[in-house]
This record gives C-alpha cells, sequence and structure tokens, in this order.
C-alpha cells in the first residue's frame, strides 16, 4: 500500500513552501499523485447565499481579491513542483474556507499535509483550529508539519503512540507506507501508573508481530510517566514529545482523540500537547 494521491494545502506564507516539498518527498517515493489546493478563504454555502457577483460590484471585487490569491499561491505551488520530479500533479482553486474544503478534497486523497498553528497568526487567514479540523473532518491521516520547519523528508525513523485504542489502531495502519520505509520503528506504550489497564491492553494487543508480517521491524517500549497533580492530561503529550527528541524521531504517529460541536474542535489532553508543542513532523488519524 502506498500514498497514489496526496493532498497538501497551499497558500501565500511562507510554509507553505516546506508543506510542498514533504507531498513531493513522499509522492516521489510512492509514484503518487500530488494535489495542491489553495482556498478562497469563503465558505461555500455563503457562496451559494451571497447575491449574485454581477448585482454587487463590491463583492465582485472582493472575491476576485481571495481568488487571485489563492491563484498566486497555486503558481507558486507549480513552479515548485515543476523542479521536484514528481510526474503527476495538479492544483486546485476551491471556493471555500481552509478547514471545510481540505476536509472536504482529502476524502478522495490517501494523505493530507497541513501545517501546525503558527503562534500569533492563528486567527487569519486560517481558523485558530484549523490543522485540529482537518484531523477530526477529513477522515483521512494527516501530516502535520510544525511552522518552523523549512523541508523535510519524514519517516527514517518513527515513534509511535500506543494503547491499542481505535484512534491509535487506526493510524498505525494509516501510517505503513511510511514505516515501510523506515530504518528505525518505536512502539512506545506509556504507563502513566493510575491507567494499569491501558499497559496491558497495549501489551496483550502488541502490533510488533502484526508490522513484521508486513515487513516493518519494530521496537516496543515501556514509558513509565511520572504524574504531576493538576497536569495529568498533558503528561503523555508531554511525554511523547519527550522521547521523540530522545529517540531522533522524525516522525510521530499517533492517534488523535476528540470531537467538533458546531464550529469549536474539542481535543483530548495529549493530542492539542503535541499539536501545540511538536517539533517534529506527526501524522495523526482519527
Amino acid at each position: 500500500m502506498d500514498f497514489k494521491t496526496i493532498l497538501v494545502h497551499v497558500d501565500d506564507s511562507v510554509r507553505s513552501t516546506a508543506r510542498v516539498g514533504a507531498a513531493a518527498a513522499i509522492a516521489r517515493r510512492s509514484g503518487g499523485h500530488v494535489i495542491g489546493a489553495a482556498l478562497s478563504g469563503v465558505s461555500r454555502f455563503l457562496y451559494q447565499a451571497m447575491p449574485s457577483e454581477a448585482n454587487d460590484p463590491t463583492l465582485a471585487l472582493h472575491l476576485d481579491f481571495l481568488r487571485e490569491r489563492a491563484r498566486d499561491a497555486l503558481a507558486l505551488f507549480t513552479r515548485q513542483m515543476d523542479s521536484s520530479g514528481v510526474a503527476s500533479y495538479e492544483g486546485r482553486l476551491v471556493d471555500d474556507e481552509a478547514g471545510a474544503g481540505i476536509s472536504l478534497h482529502a476524502r478522495a486523497a490517501d494523505l493530507v499535509v497541513v501545517g501546525q498553528a503558527e503562534p500569533g497568526q492563528a486567527v487569519a487567514p486560517l481558523m485558530a483550529d484549523f490543522p485540529a479540523y482537518v484531523v477530526i473532518h477529513s477522515g483521512r491521516p494527516v501530516l502535520l508539519l510544525p511552522f518552523g520547519m523549512e523541508a523535510c523528508d519524514p519517516g527514517r525513523h518513527v515513534l509511535v503512540s500506543w494503547d491499542a485504542s481505535r484512534e491509535a489502531a487506526r493510524a498505525l495502519q494509516l501510517a505503513l507506507p511510511l514505516m515501510a520505509r523506515a530504518e528505525s520503528v518505536t512502539i512506545a506504550v506509556f504507563d502513566t501508573r493510575s491507567g494499569a489497564r491501558t499497559v496491558a491492553d497495549a501489551t496483550s494487543a502488541d502490533p510488533v508481530p502484526f508490522l513484521a508480517r508486513h515487513g516493518i521491524t519494530a521496537e516496543l517500549s515501556i514509558v513509565p510517566v511520572e504524574q504531576k497533580r493538576g497536569h495529568r492530561r498533558h503528561e503523555v503529550g508531554d511525554a511523547l514529545l519527550t522521547l521523540a527528541t530522545e529517540r531522533s524521531a522524525d516522525l510521530l504517529v499517533m492517534g488523535a482523540y476528540g470531537h467538533s460541536r458546531f464550529r469549536e474542535t474539542i481535543l483530548g489532553g495529549a493530542t492539542r500537547s503535541v499539536l501545540e508543542g511538536m517539533t517534529i513532523p506527526v501524522l495523526m488519524a482519527h
């Protein structure tokens, strides 16, 4: 199994180049097709309710401006892809806001590449919960890149967070194409003492033999987590980020816990901690 269709969010920010580069690197390894999606930024539902542009010159000028920004982003995407060595790619101008638009187009893709929310720039042009929204709503594995990362080709040293939950199992399976080319794979089970059942379940449903049958050699490690009163929800997330640094991992794989209530995205503590503190690419699946 390979990632044959890779959707990447493109815009006119300086971080877009890194996202496109990561998508291209994965596509080169898998012979995949890259779709660069640039969003106008206005919900497709609002477009349907708006008056005709022909009857509102001010509205027409505003929409033209938004679409021109998206077209400029796609022009940069095309130039980068032209020199990337990827044989198959396309750009799409999508009349929608970023979260809903990327999530919709992701459903006909194998992998989605987006960026971490950048501190101080979470309000515009993207909604504050954009990365989490895509993780929860796209129904696809999402590769998130740290906002400070210039370029990457993730997947040489992979760290997997494992607790035998449905979310962790889905992330593990969907990350197989990346792990198949890894030099090392570490499966981390976090022992919080208060959740003794987690370790028992995680070791009973040991994924190491499953991965071996896919040709992937992995090591399972039980990692004790020191509990600090008042901070339990974030302990595993913090421990996961620390372990990733200690193991020199260049890709973290984990299930995402959370749900959406109208426009509010509600995440589990470990998921939110990783989204906020990540320094390496993270593949999440919900």
